[in-house]
């Protein structure tokens, strides 16, 4: 048995090694039973266990299987468990479940459409690129009134028929950047580089030209990294290791260059932001890698990373529109950072009263979009729309493109990003 998270290490794919790995984890999971409310695993594990009249060992290769099935990679179960590295018993659910999916996909213990629906969530750009282009006829084609266009989507690449899906815009953010003028940004404090992810990139660049619009208006010169490509997590998060790990090293080449300009790197979504600093430093172990995590941001955390060092630093202009009240959801992998709540804190020197919602959306990177996570997704949503429900009325705000459209699917309501409402509160316009 090898206690290793490390995809370099030779032991990592090894099937009989995994799967004494993973009774050493599930016993102690059974024993404290701290994450027992946090996703479908473990109550699935808890159950499988009790069966067995809590003999571990006696856990089928199925029941074990499916236990892997249903994490959705929140991530939640490592800010909770006591017994984390340093720990002596090391225990890293989160990694464990990664290293069971990848170790399925090397064995091909995966299905067709497990691989097809993987092979096509995994390729961004390449969809992104084609969707922007053919904007209109995608929109139409990826609504969820178009059953026809839905449900041949279900069966062949297996997204769900009734998930609502983010459109594409008519124009992407590298786009727009590379056509504005470049603008006289007053009182140049510090310079960024606006990694633009697959969502910003292709489906709502409004959300990069407010980043933009506000970083510039707090005297943050921006660029936007030119060859910077989808930060590689659907790949990882199906188990393909290996293309993911080629996506990441493109991507730190190109990163490791703006931060030796001088820049940091600034990313508006959580998933993208968590895996650059977490998982590019340990799937590609170079110092590179490291450099890049270090100089990485979440777009409040940078902004208030300038007003905890100095607090004239941040304009206090806002004459502009301000919610009276802001439901603000922060969602897993913001929380997995643990960089605390920073657009939270970024929002309030608006003025603006925030009422804070941590449940889950059920989303998680690309696990709700599947058509056989759809119930179980849905089921976990529920607490997150009773906890919104359960705020005062106000503007829905969440940094996770993914769990918004999964907040709107639950609520009807439209969720905001943090940077639309400041670039709203300081009257700012995004087109220019």
């Amino acid at each position: 048995m090898t206690v290793t998270y490390n995809p370099s290490d030779p032991n990592y794919f090894v099937p009989s090694d995994l799967r004494a790995e993973m009774t050493r984890v599930f016993d102690l999971c059974h024993g404290c039973r701290l994450c027992l409310h946090l996703c479908p695993s473990f109550p699935t594990l808890f159950d499988a266990i009790d069966s067995h009249d809590g003999d571990v060992g006696r856990l089928t290769n199925a029941e074990a299987d499916q236990v892997v099935d249903e994490c959705y990679q929140c991530k939640l179960c490592y800010n909770k468990c006591p017994y984390v590295p340093p720990h002596e018993w090391e225990l890293d659910f989160p990694r464990l479940m990664l290293r069971a999916k990848t170790v399925a996909k090397s064995t091909r213990r995966e299905g067709v459409a497990q691989r097809l629906s993987d092979e096509v969530l995994g390729r961004t750009d390449l969809v992104g690129v084609a969707s922007v282009t053919f904007s209109s006829l995608a929109n139409r084609l990826l609504d969820t009134n178009s059953t026809v266009s839905r449900t041949a989507m279900e069966k062949t690449i297996g997204i769900a028929s009734q998930r609502l899906l983010p459109p594409y815009a008519k124009m992407r953010f590298s786009t727009w950047f590379s056509r504005r003028g470049r603008p006289f940004v007053r009182n140049r404090q510090s310079a960024v580089a606006v990694f633009p992810t697959c969502f910003i990139e292709y489906m709502d660049p409004e959300i990069g030209k407010a980043t933009v619009a506000v970083y510039e208006h707090n005297g943050v010169s921006c660029s936007v990294p030119t060859n910077a490509k989808c930060c590689g997590a659907p790949w990882l998060h199906g188990g393909d290791v290996e293309k993911f790990k080629k996506v990441a090293e493109k991507n730190v080449e190109v990163l490791a260059a703006e931060v030796g300009a001088g820049r940091s790197i600034v990313v508006a979504q959580p998933t993208c932001a968590y895996v650059i600093k977490k998982d590019y430093p340990l799937y590609l172990g170079t110092e590179q890698a490291a450099k890049v995590a270090e100089a990485t941001f979440d777009t409040s955390e940078y902004l208030m990373k300038m007003y905890r060092q100095d607090k004239d630093s941040l304009a206090r202009d806002f004459s502009g529109e301000i919610p009276e009240n802001i439901t603000y959801h922060a969602p897993c992998h913001l929380q997995a950072q643990n960089i605390g709540f920073k657009s939270r804190d970024l929002m309030k020197l608006t003025g603006a009263k925030i009422s804070l919602v941590t449940k889950c959306s059920g989303i998680d990177g690309t696990w709700g979009y599947r058509a056989k996570n759809y119930q179980l997704a849905k089921r976990v949503a529920q607490n997150l729309a009773k906890a919104i429900d359960a705020a005062p009325r106000g503007e829905l705000v969440g940094d996770c493109h993914l769990a918004n459209y999964s907040i709107t699917e639950e609520t009807k309501r439209g969720v905001s990003h943090p940077m639309m409402v400041m670039a709203r509160a300081y009257g700012l316009d995004i087109n220019t």
